[in-house]
């Protein structure tokens, strides 16, 4: 009985332990900013960059989000999602790891 009692209390901790590693996958964030390229960053996050951000992502610069309240620079690892939107403010819903963004929605501002 004692032995079965120790099992379940470390199969306990272990589910526990993985528990709180997971947890922040899967979370969603939103967050407000303007669709811009790694060249220009934070300097093409203004409604008058939309051609620009445009010309440059065409010669393969990456696509990011600059976020309006901080400026940062997010990368987006799946630009597909965001096809449409370069040079546009925008909320975007998805997984922040570090500074990339994986987009699940987009909605105009």
């Amino acid at each position: 009985m004692r032995k079965v009692l120790v099992i379940l209390l470390a199969i306990s901790f272990v589910l526990a332990i993985s528990a709180m590693a997971f947890d922040d996958m899967g979370k969603s964030t939103t967050v407000n900013g303007w669709i811009s390229d790694d060249k220009c960053g934070a300097k093409g996050a203004n409604a008058g960059a939309e051609a620009c951000t445009k010309k440059c992502l065409a010669a393969g610069a990456k696509m990011v989000v600059v976020t309006d309240s901080d400026q940062k620079v997010l990368t987006v690892d799946n630009p597909d999602a965001l096809k449409g939107h370069a040079g546009h403010h925008v909320a975007v819903t998805g997984s922040v790891k570090g500074d990339t963004i994986h987009v699940d929605t987009v909605k105009m501002l």
